[in-house]
This record gives C-alpha cells, sequence and structure tokens, in this order.
C-alpha cells in the first residue's frame, strides 16, 4: 500500500498549523507507518491459494469422531454422475459400510493420502464395504487424471455444478474442510467423520472394522 497517496509531506516554507515539535510528527508518522504495515501484511490464506501451494485447501485439524449407533442420524442417500459418466446412487451399495471422501485435484492433501485410501479399499475390496469420493471442484477429465495418476480405482461422484451429493451430508456431517472422510454404517448413517487428511491408513482402517462388527 503506497504511503504517499495516503501522507501528505508539509510543505516547505509553511510553518505547520498545531506548531507541534518535529519529533511528534515524526512519532505520529512513525506510528501511521506501523499500522499501514500491518493493513497490508499479506493474508496466509491468500498467499496459500495465490501460489497455488494447496489451492483452495481448508486446514483441518485430522479429527477422528466415531459417533454411537445410538447416537446417528438419518441414514443419507446421495448420488451423482461419476467421472466416468455412470451414474452412481447410494441405494446401489446398500447394506454395505461405505467410506465417502470428498476431495478434489487441486488440493494437496489429497494426493497425499490418495494412496492410504486406496490401500484400505484393496484391503476390504471382498468385504461389505464400498469407497466413493465426491469431487467438489473438478470436472470429469480432471479427476480421471488423477484416479490414472494415484491408482486410485474406486469412482467419484462430480458435483461441482450441483453440488447435490454435498448437500445431501450437510443435516449430518457438514464439509468442516477439504479433505474429509465418512464412514457410513450398513444403515447408510454417519458412523465416523475424519476432518482433514488420513495420517496412514491405519485409523481408517480401524473405522472400517468397527462398523463391520458392529453387524457381524
Amino acid at each position: 500500500m503506497p504511503l504517499a497517496s495516503t501522507i501528505r509531506p508539509i510543505r516547505s516554507g509553511r510553518s505547520s498549523r498545531t506548531g507541534r515539535p518535529a519529533r511528534l510528527v515524526g512519532a505520529a508518522l512513525a506510528a501511521l507507518f506501523a499500522v499501514a504495515l500491518t493493513a497490508c501484511a499479506p493474508d496466509p490464506v491468500a498467499q496459500q491459494y495465490l501460489s497455488g501451494d494447496g489451492k483452495g485447501y481448508i486446514s483441518a485439524d485430522g479429527a477422528v469422531v466415531e459417533i454411537a449407533p445410538e447416537d446417528r442420524g438419518e441414514p443419507i442417500v446421495f448420488g451423482g454422475v461419476t467421472e466416468d459418466g455412470e451414474k452412481f446412487n447410494s441405494e446401489d451399495i446398500a447394506d454395505d459400510v461405505t467410506v465417502v471422501n470428498f476431495w478434489y485435484a487441486g488440493c494437496a492433501p489429497c494426493r497425499v493420502e490418495a494412496k492410504d485410501l486406496e490401500s484400505v479399499w484393496q484391503a476390504n475390496e471382498d468385504e461389505d464395504v464400498s469407497f466413493v469420493g465426491i469431487n467438489i471442484y473438478d470436472q470429469a477429465d480432471t479427476a480421471k487424471a488423477f484416479a490414472e495418476t494415484y491408482g486410485v480405482t474406486y469412482p467419484s461422484i462430480i458435483d461441482v455444478d450441483s453440488g447435490a451429493a454435498k448437500l445431501a451430508f450437510a443435516g449430518d456431517a457438514p464439509l468442516q474442510g477439504t479433505p474429509s472422510t465418512l464412514v457410513l454404517d450398513k444403515q447408510g448413517r454417519v458412523a465416523a467423520r475424519i476432518v482433514g487428511p488420513l495420517d496412514g491408513p491405519s485409523i481408517l482402517s480401524t473405522l472400517v472394522e468397527d462398523a463391520l462388527a458392529e453387524s457381524a
């Protein structure tokens, strides 16, 4: 923020109307300069966005919350069209424990955790478990390129245009950060959530196992 546009120097040959000592004027200018620097200091979130480092990533603490069966909300019905142009409906995976991951390709933590999500999916592929991503930002081509690059084999709903899939979770599990991961029980209710990137596959594996064990 240029100071020249906000501070008018006293013209030479004219005395100050207030007659304040020069040291007081200097102190006032110093204070104004400090305020100006504060006002112009770069916002770290804005700088992160502009630099492209994890563009749009909403910082989260990685908190893990498990919800007791008696405290869970109603089953969540959601759907959409995947990156491959296939229609997806949660009714198609009824009676499965379902892992739902909110993500997009420009999110750096999403790229880091992709291998862990795929690892847990591969470990449970033969169980009553389904995985589905909800891409909140990208078009299909970008999501497909991401899946090919990071070896993701489960589908993702492309939700950027309608936001309908994200809205379906707004009542019981509003999106607090990206990435976020939910575990739904076999009734389709939110049984656990991880806000922020996975810290390895073990926690998600345990949450999935717990949800499977409820109906064993």
